[in-house]
């Protein structure tokens, strides 16, 4: 499990972190907080490294975390191929500035 709580229990830490890894495969980049994104971050490259090697048992274990079967496809046929000369680092962080309601460290976390 992830070392931050975010100020939630592990079933809602763990819905929010399926729900942004989700987005950031669909979308390819996503805005939100530092914290946040280190945590996501670390998941989704766990996640491109199991799709490289594109088997029955590594597409059922990212199916089961990411929580739409089209974004499992688009992982497998599209994201990891990408990756495939890259031993490692396939996101980035970049700062954006604070939040307008609560001064929050907003990042953009995106493939790379």
């Amino acid at each position: 499990m992830p070392e931050r709580r975010l100020a939630r229990n592990w079933q809602a830490q763990r819905a929010l972190f399926r729900n942004q890894v989700t987005a950031l495969f669909e979308h390819g980049r996503i805005q939100t907080t530092a914290a946040r994104a280190e945590e996501v971050s670390a998941i989704a490259e766990k996640l491109i490294t199991v799709a490289k090697t594109p088997t029955l048992a590594h597409r059922r274990k990212v199916a089961s975390y990411v929580l739409k079967d089209e974004i499992t496809k688009k992982l497998f046929d599209q994201i990891a191929p990408q990756y495939t000369d890259r031993p490692g680092g396939y996101t980035r962080i970049m700062k954006i500035g604070p939040r307008r309601g609560d001064s929050a460290p907003m990042v953009l976390l995106e493939l790379v």
